[in-house]
């Protein structure tokens, strides 16, 4: 069943109001389904504080769309009464998406991605049949490029998802969407000085701290950091050894001397829940790839535990296993978040800015570009370049400003 079929047929409803709840009910949806949230009472009051009650309304859209609202949840109750699946459109493709994406081996970020642009055109197309059909996919992709104004990278990965549901999902032999995406420039990085970065740093809670200050010290992507290894951090050769990063590419980086202390007492910490783990038989930690079939016993071994485990079990996205993964870099994210904060620093703080700091520290102290994109894990040294263009001093490429001179 579609809550908007029987909106529209409703009789009970006027065309100003089919057209408020519409609206209001669409962004619920879209919302709920970004989240993978159950439609119920608990989602649509989540909703309503995070979405709704985050900017002053007018009286009248308060109480028309607590009206949307109230009848939402009168019609899930009348479907459950009688047996019907309240599954949007948008859900169905996404999870079919998702299935096929995991029988063909991708990785669960890529499903999860193409799972949600195709549920977006999904929403956007609002029928079965539509779905279906490439032209609405055409259209969809055109306005997405040419009105929405997204990086050429959302455009791609836009595209993509399209052309694996027809391919994989529909079993389309041949897909042509025919859009020609749009270039986008590419966008000067945040850098932090290192007043910044250490004022960031001692403002972090201490379980973040270390994570971060080995982010920053050793230029990993968060996917890269949270999901290393203990077998990855050499503190003797202070090397550490990124597996399957961005591309499935592996690379060697440094380790900071200042933190080889540091990595070991963490190391220590992360054993006794290890050993915690192993008391309790508790599944090993996720093996990538094919190594869950060739070592099934090598996530219980003390070399592939997490050096950044969570505090506490949770469930494989995946096999639906309770063991324990590494630190959320949801987490780690808003972690650093807090800490901008609380450090007065007035730049847009990520986590991919303690990367951008690593290449552009290194950029001023002298090193060379080729260097900076092997430790970085660039395929193409015009991407290293662009830390030239926020780089400070001669060794930076920067210049000496002319006011400095009076």
């Amino acid at each position: 069943m579609d809550w908007r079929e029987d909106m529209l047929a409703s009789r009970d409803l006027n065309d100003r109001e089919k057209q408020g709840y519409g609206f209001l009910l669409s962004w619920y949806e879209t919302w709920r389904i970004s989240r993978r949230l159950q439609p119920n009472l608990q989602s649509a009051r989540q909703f309503w504080r995070q979405e709704v009650l985050a900017k002053d309304r007018k009286q009248w859209q308060l109480e028309q769309w607590a009206q949307a609202v109230r009848w939402y949840l009168q019609w899930l109750d009348i479907c459950a009464r009688q047996g019907w699946a309240t599954v949007s459109l948008a859900e169905k493709v996404r999870d079919a998406v998702e299935r096929t994406g995991a029988r063909r081996g991708l990785a669960l970020k890529t499903r999860q991605g193409y799972g949600s642009w195709a549920a977006r055109f999904a929403a956007w197309a609002g029928v079965r049949k539509r779905v279906t059909n490439p032209e609405y996919a055409r259209d969809w992709l055109g306005q997405l490029v040419s009105q929405s104004r997204v990086s050429y990278a959302t455009q791609k990965q836009a595209l993509n998802a399209l052309v694996f549901l027809y391919r994989d999902v529909c079993g389309m032999e041949e897909v042509d969407l025919g859009v020609k995406l749009r270039k986008t420039p590419k966008r000067i990085p945040v850098v932090l000085d290192m007043n910044e970065l250490m004022k960031l740093i001692e403002k972090l809670e201490p379980i973040y701290r270390l994570p971060a200050q080995l982010q920053y010290g050793a230029g990993l992507r968060v996917s890269e950091l949270v999901n290393l290894r203990i077998k990855d951090v050499d503190t003797e050769r202070r090397q550490l050894t990124v597996r399957a990063g961005k591309g499935d590419k592996d690379r060697v980086t440094v380790v900071p001397a200042q933190l080889v202390e540091s990595i070991e007492l963490n190391k220590k910490r992360a054993r006794l829940l290890y050993e915690e783990d192993r008391r309790n038989k508790s599944p090993g930690v996720f093996l990538p790839g094919a190594l869950m079939r060739k070592m099934p016993k090598a996530g219980e071994r003390w070399a592939w535990f997490w050096l950044f485990p969570a505090r506490d079990l949770s469930k494989d996205p995946d096999s639906g296993i309770i063991r324990r993964h590494c630190l959320h870099p949801a987490v780690y994210s808003r972690a650093l978040q807090r800490a901008a904060l609380a450090a007065g620093i007035e730049k847009r703080v990520t986590s991919h800015v303690l990367r951008h700091c690593f290449a552009t520290h290194l950029l001023e102290s002298g090193c060379d570009l080729r260097t900076i994109q092997e430790l970085l894990g660039h395929g193409d040294v015009r991407t290293t370049e662009i830390y030239t263009h926020v780089a400070k001093g001669a060794n930076g490429c920067g210049v000496r400003s002319p006011f400095d001179d009076w």
